[in-house]
């Protein structure tokens, strides 16, 4: 099923404890109000994440639509998804920009990942989705998000934060203040409202304080205006975002493949989620929805535009709402779209304060950081096995640390790619190696077991539960409409 949505009670709003299936819709009205809900849930970190990157934001949220119904058509709707910008690049692209790539190596990176995704994802296709936790375990999976997260720490602390460490403090101060005392939708985009409100604070500063003397973004000591909105009078109402060509190295690809396993656990546990919620056995097309995440970020880098992944955000708005329609996705992909067809939006967007940015970042990267460490926790992952501690806790150093080892005069392994190397290969190695006792342990770790049980559906991102009308906006049993934890507030 693709479109041809039956209708749905007449297309009214479902009555308590009813839910609107992935085949099924509202009225139109209803269902273009869902979709806008879905636009705004994705909309903070979707446009964030370019940013960072240094990548275009007005084409990232166009080709996230153009993704999002690439992604539905390959799952023939059975997967009720958006794909907004993913978090696991940032890393991998900080370090190609450190080493002399431009935004065609990275975007061209960027698509050979998204091509080995949609490999790995026809490879669980054939082979089943139980293959998945036996070649990445949750203790592998964990030390790999871990690393991309804590790996940017010295981006927030030498090119974001000091361009304006005060509103970048009061920015990171309105975030966790807005996460933990707002509830339930609004709780869910406190990363966009704390962007509102450092944008605000820096046009008010600029026009009650004046001019600010700092490092711009190259480190440049410089006088200048937070924010300086020529670009935005300059720019058109429409037209097309400007495309780059992408370009392809084999050291800047290495760079960022470790997030291929991130995007694996992400879309494996976004599947089970979304079979929770709908109480559907959608292991079946687990291996598709990979595939088309892989797609997806295949036909966006393409062009220029940013990675892409399932999100959390609205996962959410299916759970307050109970409405899987994947019509409202399709409203929420043309929606996108036309934003991305706005070239004054996306000026208001790339002016946005590198003060701002750095108090969403100290954040937002802690965050992905300890989504890893939530990965070993629900999985019970025994770091008093040394088959797990040693070869993790090499691997993570050499990321956070960027130690770098020189295979030949042009061929460096450093950073994230040196640190998932030994953490994947590491772990595999030791666990081959290792007494019989210490193997026999390793069974004892919920989902590992040779590669049975719900390890990746416990990514950090969405957990599974047999209740979908317990999930709260965190993806873990409890009482819908309950305050919405850190983690929900990413991107990907």
């Amino acid at each position: 099923m693709a479109f041809g949505w039956k209708l749905y009670a007449g297309g009214k709003t479902p009555p308590l404890g009813e839910a609107v299936a992935p085949d099924e819709r509202l009225s139109w009205p209803r269902t273009i109000g869902i979709g806008a809900q879905h636009v705004v849930a994705m909309f903070g970190a979707t446009f964030v994440f370019p940013l960072i990157m240094g990548l275009d934001a007005n084409l990232a949220i166009m080709m996230s639509g153009v993704a999002t119904i690439v992604f539905l058509l390959i799952v023939q709707g059975k997967v009720p998804s958006y794909l907004g910008t993913s978090a696991a690049f940032v890393g991998g692209v900080v370090a190609i920009r450190a080493n002399g790539g431009d935004s065609g190596d990275v975007v061209g990176s960027i698509l050979v990942a998204g091509v080995v995704l949609a490999l790995v994802g026809v490879a669980i296709h054939v082979v089943g989705a139980r293959a998945i936790n036996a070649a990445l375990p949750p203790a592998v999976t964990g030390a790999v998000v871990m690393l991309i997260g804590f790996n940017l720490a010295p981006v927030v602390a030498g090119v974001y934060w000091p361009q304006d460490q005060w509103v970048a403090l009061a920015t990171m101060v309105f975030v966790i203040v807005a996460s933990l005392l707002l509830r339930g939708f609004w709780a869910r985009i406190s990363i966009l409202l704390g962007l509102v409100f450092g944008y605000l604070l820096s046009i008010l500063l600029d026009v009650t304080v004046g001019q600010i003397t700092s490092p711009d973004g190259t480190g440049e000591i410089v006088t200048r205006d937070r924010i300086n909105f020529d670009a935005v009078g300059q720019a058109d109402w429409v037209g097309l975002p400007q495309f780059t060509a992408p370009s392809f190295s084999v050291n800047f690809s290495l760079l960022v493949l470790p997030a291929v396993i991130a995007l694996v656990a992400e879309n494996a546990g976004h599947v089970k989620a979304v079979a929770a919620m709908t109480k559907r056995d959608l292991d079946p097309v687990m291996g598709r929805a990979i595939f088309a995440d892989g797609v997806g970020t295949v036909v966006a880098t393409s062009v220029g535009g940013s990675p892409t992944t399932t999100y959390a955000e609205n996962i959410g708005v299916m759970a307050a709402t109970r409405v899987y329609s994947t019509a409202a996705y399709y409203v929420a992909a043309v929606v996108a779209i036309l934003l991305g067809l706005c070239p004054k939006f996306g000026a208001l967007i790339n002016i946005i304060p590198g003060g701002v940015l750095g108090g969403i970042t100290v954040v937002l990267y802690g965050m992905i950081g300890l989504l890893g460490a939530k990965i070993w926790k629900e999985n019970r992952v025994d770091f008093a096995n040394p088959i797990n501690l040693v070869p993790l806790a090499a691997g993570i150093i050499i990321a956070i640390g960027n130690v770098t080892l020189q295979i030949t005069d042009t061929f460096p392994l450093s950073g994230i790619a040196f640190g998932t190397i030994v953490v994947v290969a590491g772990w595999h190695v030791a666990r081959a190696v290792a007494p019989a006792e210490m193997k026999a342990a390793l069974v004892e770790e919920r989902g590992f077991a040779e590669g049975t049980g719900p390890a990746l559906g416990h990514t950090g991102r969405h957990a599974v539960t047999a209740d979908p009308s317990s999930v709260d906006h965190v993806g873990r049993p409890g009482v819908p409409g309950t305050r919405t934890s850190g983690k929900d507030m990413l991107e990907k």
